[in-house]
């Protein structure tokens, strides 16, 4: 136990004190706050360029629905014709929308055409369709002799109150957060896994070609060797998290004050009347109170228990394997043809997990989310909206027994390879060292 304890603190210590270690937990949370304001720059300084689009109506009818917005300008040019419209387009104009003369409104959206010199936006595409929809929707309601306006007023928007049959109220909102909850705990499973597993891999992979695997594994078992460089690199990376976690929630924190006064100050110069200024804040506060509410709903403490079960969990899963096959190969380019196997479970793992967000407690999500390999991001994103207990717990077992029976396995195989030098091994040598 001594000496596991030792080959835990050694892994751990000489992880955290690499300066790309060092510099990856400060700058981490920086780059990706930063790289999130300039998406969001660019997404809006994309959105302040203004099209200029012409347009040649020849049914007279359609022109109402080309009002000009904050980033298209629409101009008319009817009048001139087709031909000599479309050869100014191509210099002038970003585009040419050409509504051909004709009486049959069910033909003319077949036959409404746009011309430009590239390739539209589908965005911007779907902009004009539902114009051009919604105006010859009207026209269709004029010609059977009914009020536009009478129509428009029996629209109505239903919002369905949902709650379960103890009484506990649920909204959009919490559905949001829920999938919010649970992609967000299981990506960063799937993270840690693919970084920190990669990382053991490297290690052994750097000790085994440099020798020094010879003079260490001279007085400590292969099991424990492998055991404590899989433990050390976990605790590395559960501390750089909680580092993360920190640095983002001072973040958060330092953003939310610099911006609540800019809003204040945003929502004054709407010189809005007071009737209108009260309705706005209590519409803000039943958001606030109906999200404080639905985070109050999630289980918390079945999502951090599990959290730290699948977590662990997981990671020594795989970092088993992943040093397994370190041990197994002389260097990382050989490690290319057992990594396949190993990643699809995680890979499947990630799609299924947000693709059964929609219907988290069907049969795909509930098989998933039980079996080892794929439980630890599966389970993770179903456990906020509401999983029975009896399949949490067969599913953390069959979690701990799979981990045993994989740790003994890469262990075998970490014991032979290890000292294995110069061959390429392959499935059939892989499994006749198990036999050892």
């Amino acid at each position: 136990m001594n000496k596991l304890l030792l080959i835990i603190k050694r892994e751990f210590f000489a992880k955290v004190k690499n300066k790309s270690f060092i510099i990856l937990t400060i700058l981490s949370p920086l780059l990706v706050v930063g790289l999130g304001a300039l998406i969001f720059y660019l997404s809006e300084k994309n959105s302040e360029d203004v099209r200029k689009v012409a347009y040649v109506d020849e049914t007279s009818q359609l022109t109402p629905a080309f009002t000009n917005t904050k980033t298209i300008e629409f101009t008319n040019l009817t009048a001139i014709g087709f031909k000599q419209a479309k050869s100014i387009s191509e210099k002038d104009y970003y585009g040419l929308i050409y509504i051909p003369k004709n009486d049959s409104l069910p033909q003319l959206t077949n036959s409404i055409k746009f011309y430009s010199q590239e390739s539209p936006g589908l965005s911007f595409i779907s902009n004009i369709e539902n114009r051009l929809d919604k105006r010859i929707r009207n026209l269709k309601i004029e010609k059977l002799n009914l009020d536009v306006a009478t129509i428009k007023a029996t629209e109505t928007s239903v919002s369905i109150a949902t709650e379960n049959f103890t009484g506990e109220k649920s909204s959009k909102i919490g559905s949001m957060l829920r999938m919010a909850a649970g992609g967000g705990f299981g990506y960063l499973i799937f993270m840690f896994i693919i970084i920190y597993g990669t990382s053991v891999m490297r290690s052994v992979i750097e000790e085994k070609t440099s020798r020094i695997i010879e003079v260490i594994i001279s007085s400590v078992k292969p099991f424990q060797l492998m055991l404590g460089k899989i433990l050390g690199n976990a605790f590395a990376g559960l501390m750089q998290f909680i580092i993360w976690m920190i640095i983002g929630g001072a973040i958060l924190f330092v953003i939310t004050m610099y911006l609540g006064p800019e809003a204040t100050k945003n929502t004054n110069s709407l010189q809005m009347t007071p009737e209108v200024v009260q309705q706005v804040q209590e519409v803000s506060n039943n958001n606030l109170q109906l999200v404080l509410q639905e985070i109050k709903n999630l289980p918390i403490l079945t999502i951090f228990f599990s959290f730290l079960v699948y977590f662990f969990g997981g990671y020594l899963i795989y970092s088993s394997i992943y040093a397994a096959i370190g041990a197994a190969v002389d260097s990382e380019t050989d490690t290319q043809q057992f990594m396949m196997p190993v990643l699809m479970p995680l890979v499947i793992a990630i799609y299924i997990g947000f693709s059964i967000i929609e219907n988290p407690h069907g049969s795909v999500a509930v098989g998933f989310s039980i079996f080892p390999l794929t439980s630890p991001i599966v389970m993770l994103m179903r456990i906020p909206f509401g999983v029975p207990w009896w399949q949490i717990a067969v599913s953390m077992l069959l979690l701990i027994l799979t981990f045993i029976g994989i740790v003994w396995f890469a262990a075998k195989i970490y014991r032979v390879g290890i000292l294995m030098y110069g061959k390429k091994p392959n499935y059939k040598e892989i499994y006749r060292w198990l036999k050892y």
